[in-house]
């Protein structure tokens, strides 16, 4: 049975709101910003009105199936891992859109609020805010890139863990948690790949000039 949960929940996680809602406002959200068919980008391309319904509709296919599976009795425990993960993926790698989808923020916080009953996915939206609070400060004010926005994701992903260890998780969490990582690095490698190029570059270029 444990096979056949993680195949619905990747199924369920496969299904792209976000870019089916910019199809119906007339929007390829392939061709807006980062080419990202998730929420976000659908706030970006359409407005902040489907933006919102396409993050309501991404976090609910991660914590809606998972949460029923859960309160019911369906799964427990370890079982709970792949079946979530399953989630995840299905956002990431959508058969809909020929094995590509987004990058699987909104149905990361669906998957955690459902598995911790939303205590791990507040403290995850509490560290993004602090780590958005410091970037505009060191940034003087100004917005930040795309390419640190993803390199914020992964990071506040990656301090995630110290809230677990200080409130002692089980360590199926811990499992969900690497997985979790690993995807949200995989879907943001381009832009940590770029904005540590841009750094080594510019750290050449002081070095050239110092010399």
């Amino acid at each position: 049975m444990i096979a056949f949960y993680v195949l619905i929940e990747f199924i369920c996680g496969s299904m792209m709101f976000s870019y089916w809602l910019g199809l119906l406002a007339e929007k390829d959200l392939h061709m807006y910003g980062d080419g990202n068919p998730g929420a976000f980008n659908l706030w970006h391309a359409a407005g902040y009105k489907l933006g919102i319904l396409g993050v309501a509709l991404d976090f609910l296919k991660g914590y809606f199936p998972l949460s029923i599976l859960i309160l019911k009795g369906y799964i427990s425990g370890v079982e709970i891992v792949p079946v979530a993960v399953a989630a995840i993926l299905g956002h990431v790698f959508s058969p809909f859109l020929k094995w590509r989808g987004g990058k699987g923020i909104a149905v990361t916080f669906g998957v955690w609020s459902a598995v911790t009953r939303f205590n791990v996915s507040i403290a995850y939206a509490i560290i993004l805010a602090i780590l958005y609070i410091l970037a505009i400060i060191l940034n003087k004010g100004k917005s930040t890139s795309s390419e640190v926005d993803g390199f914020m994701v992964v990071v506040g992903m990656l301090t995630l863990v110290l809230y677990l260890y200080y409130k002692s998780f089980p360590m199926y969490i811990y499992d969900i948690w690497f997985a979790n990582l690993m995807i949200i690095t995989y879907t943001n490698r381009e832009k940590l790949y770029k904005l540590y190029k841009d750094a080594y570059e510019k750290h050449h270029e002081n070095n050239a000039v110092m010399h």
